[in-house]
């Protein structure tokens, strides 16, 4: 590693790292900007015209799948084998227009060393959609979604040995940032640092407690309230 790279990289957890992943949806914005409210309707919505049922049971449904198979989208696959695509397209068609421009942000994952990479249960075009509004989408080698791993969510072991293959990174020499603490299980076992992004207190709902599981395991190196400070002071 260069001098160059040691000096604009001071902490020692991080001098090894080369690949700096990141989880999308709450990490790279914060969860008050409430995108997930709108794909929260939409997948109601979608599942209510899908199985003909009234909006009460398709949201239940829509829970239920969320806790038992990692995504709605897996539960629907599995339980109903639905066609992915057109579930896809339908619950990512929201409106970012309200997220400001992060500038700090931007700065700070400029000044990272190495290459950058999104890794989101979401798709490409989701994760496209937020990046350019939030003005940092130039900082990306790639964009690994939910197709590139078929289908296959996180926090599956799967999801991530197909992530680590198909974008050849090194996980012992990779960093992985997310807002969910389980789905830093697996990566903490393929010898990633990781980076827990709290997302605030849990709500009520199981999706949301679910997000705090396992905060407190070893699998969890770091824990930060602010992406873009915790990023800064490095």
């Amino acid at each position: 590693m260069s001098e160059d790279t040691k000096q604009r990289l001071k902490n020692p957890d991080f001098l090894h790292i080369e690949t700096w992943v990141f989880d999308l949806d709450n990490t790279l914005y914060p969860p008050e900007c409430d995108l997930f409210s709108q794909v929260d309707v939409r997948m109601r919505d979608f599942i209510s015209d899908y199985l003909n049922v009234d909006s009460e049971e398709a949201r239940r449904l829509q829970k239920h799948y969320y806790v038992e198979h990692g995504t709605t989208l897996s539960g629907l696959m599995k339980v109903h084998d639905l066609a992915p695509k057109a579930f896809l397209d339908y619950v990512h068609q929201i409106d970012v227009s309200h997220i400001a421009p992060a500038d700090d942000l931007s700065q700070a994952i400029e000044h990272l060393p190495g290459r950058k990479v999104i890794f989101t249960n979401g798709t490409v075009a989701h994760a496209e959609n937020v990046t350019e509004q939030l003005g940092i989408t130039h900082h990306f080698d790639a964009v690994y979604d939910i197709v590139a791993v078929d289908y296959t969510p996180k926090p599956a072991p799967q999801a991530y040995m197909r992530f680590v293959s198909g974008t050849g990174i090194d996980p012992t020499r990779s960093a992985m940032f997310e807002d969910i603490a389980r789905n830093l299980l697996a990566p903490h076992d393929l010898g990633m640092t990781t980076v827990w992004v709290r997302p605030g207190e849990p709500g009520p709902e199981k999706h949301q407690q679910m997000s705090h599981e396992g905060a407190d395991g070893d699998h969890v190196h770091h824990v930060t309230d602010d992406l873009t400070e915790f990023l800064q002071s490095l």
